[in-house]
């Protein structure tokens, strides 16, 4: 195991020189490491890559984990950024700025899923915009940018959104028949779809954003209780079936929780 270089106090008016302590730095090249490549690493991948000591780089992997700075997975025994990382500087980072500390986390889902990840942000009252966005590197990538803004009511993730407004109200109808679809969807529909949101905790969009693309979105829940964010996954239509899609919107769901805590 590499020896600590350790600070002594110093009593003297003389300044100390400076003294590196490698366990924390190697902490901190760590969290930086897993921030940075976006998907889940095994530890002696950490180790060789970061030029650490396997059992040295083995035990602070274990001591993150235990602080809930740093995921592991049991059954991949792979290591990811964990939210409490975000926790750790959320009183000192802007909204913006906490969508940038989410993309690791957006990054580690899209690729245990397989599947390409947006974050989806309410901006006025009938708009919404991808503020982040992440894909699958072990699949062929469907492009989703950031900046593109649609109606509210759009996609998956606007049938969440529309659990919150009044779709009795002449202006939300209005603006949902405004809404150019890909495939053709009745406003009944529509709202059958958005009452099973509701009901499950996720929506669901099967070609109608985009011919043969599917999408799953759950919604992300601010201290209010308000929906201000979604986290919509998207596919191809045929990728996955009926079972493979509940498993995939019950996965969303609790990662909606946990990305709470790093967005609020």
């Amino acid at each position: 195991m590499d020896s600590p270089d350790v600070a002594m106090p110093n009593d003297s008016n003389k300044t100390a020189p400076v003294v590196t302590v490698k366990p924390v730095a190697n902490a901190i090249r760590i969290l930086r490491h897993l921030s940075q490549i976006g998907t889940p690493e095994r530890s002696v991948d950490i180790a060789r890559q970061l030029s650490i000591n396997p059992s040295t780089c083995f035990n602070i992997l274990r001591t993150l984990v235990m602080e809930d700075v740093v995921d592991f997975n049991s059954l991949s025994k792979r290591y990811s950024a964990g939210a409490g990382l975000a926790r750790l500087v959320e009183q000192l980072v802007t909204q913006g700025q906490r969508v940038q500390l989410a993309k690791p986390l957006l990054q580690n889902f899209a690729a245990r899923q397989r599947v390409t990840v947006t974050l989806w942000r309410r901006v006025g009252p009938d708009r919404i915009v991808i503020v982040s966005s992440a894909a699958s590197p072990a699949d062929v990538r469907i492009d989703m940018a950031e900046g593109q803004r649609l109606p509210m009511l759009m996609g998956a993730s606007g049938r969440l959104f529309a659990t919150q407004v009044d779709l009795d109200d002449p202006e939300v109808r209005a603006n949902f028949e405004r809404i150019r679809w890909a495939r053709p969807l009745a406003f009944e529909a529509y709202r059958e779809e958005v009452r099973l949101a509701a009901q499950r905790g996720w929506a669901i969009d099967d070609g109608h954003f985009s011919v043969g693309i599917l999408a799953v979105a759950a919604p992300v829940y601010s201290p209010s209780g308000s929906i201000d964010f979604t986290v919509s996954a998207v596919m191809f239509r045929g990728q996955r079936d009926q079972e493979g899609i509940e498993k995939l919107g019950a996965a969303l769901v609790e990662f909606c929780s946990e990305l709470a805590t790093a967005l609020f």
